[in-house]
């Protein structure tokens, strides 16, 4: 029989019912009234936060120039991640995600470091065998190796990328736009209506350090670490709900 090295975590104070709250404010904000009909056009929208707010908590400034475009290579590295999880794309993202994860991990530091990195960087982990060991794991974890709530894995996901920090640059970017995946192919935010990083950068210093606890695998950490990133998820289905409302 099978052991999945995540169920632990389930039984971990508090994870199990900020998991749960995360799903059913997400669930909810897909039956709005807007998105039943026109969740291309929010999902957009989400996108676009989610990458400004993804840049900007890397110290990217978000000011267009004359040409209405990014100065900043992190932000638009951070836009074009956005983008490739926009509707337009997303299923094609989904399908690579679901099947061969770490290409899909490459393709996305490809578009975040793009202009951060030499080009022989983009999409190659650095040649450390502890992250191909741990890179390969999250591989399985992923394609279907434990059966724990997509809220719960995406955390997971989200805070291995950036304690494992597998490329030279670009790894934040690349973690949550990660976990935005993990939240679409495990049917947790399928259309990415949700827009988690903007409470992850309104509470920046607590990303910070939560992040850094969980890198320490102390079990108080790790509950410490996913009950942030899902109550990030609900506050993200309220940003959400407020794109909607504003779209009738």
């Amino acid at each position: 029989m099978t052991v999945d090295p995540l169920l632990p975590l389930l039984e971990l104070p508090g994870v199990a019912d900020a998991a749960e709250q995360a799903g059913e404010a997400l669930a909810a904000v897909h039956r709005h009234p807007v998105n039943l009909r026109g969740w291309d056009k929010t999902s957009r929208e989400s996108s676009w936060r989610g990458g400004r707010s993804s840049a900007a908590m890397e110290g990217a400034t978000t000011e267009l120039n004359r040409e209405h475009d990014f100065d900043d290579p992190v932000m638009s590295g951070a836009i074009r991640v956005a983008q490739a999880l926009d509707p337009d794309t997303i299923d094609r993202e989904v399908a690579v995600f679901r099947r061969a994860p770490m290409q899909s991990l490459a393709r996305m530091h490809s578009l975040a470091a793009a202009d951060l990195v030499d080009e022989e960087l983009l999409g190659r982990p650095r040649d450390e065998p502890h992250i191909a060991a741990r890179l390969d794991l999250l591989g399985q974890l992923i394609t279907g190796a434990t059966a724990v709530p997509a809220a719960v894995l995406a955390a997971v996901v989200h805070g291995e990328l950036l304690a494992l920090a597998p490329f030279e640059q670009g790894n934040g970017v690349v973690a949550r736009g990660a976990s935005r995946l993990v939240s679409a192919t495990k049917g947790l935010d399928p259309h990415l209506l949700g827009v988690p990083e903007v409470t992850w950068l309104r509470r920046l210093g607590e990303y910070r350090e939560a992040s850094a606890r969980f890198a320490t695998g102390d079990p108080q950490a790790l509950a410490d670490w996913i009950i942030l990133c899902c109550q990030a998820m609900q506050a993200g289905a309220a940003e959400a709900a407020s794109i909607a409302d504003a779209a009738r």
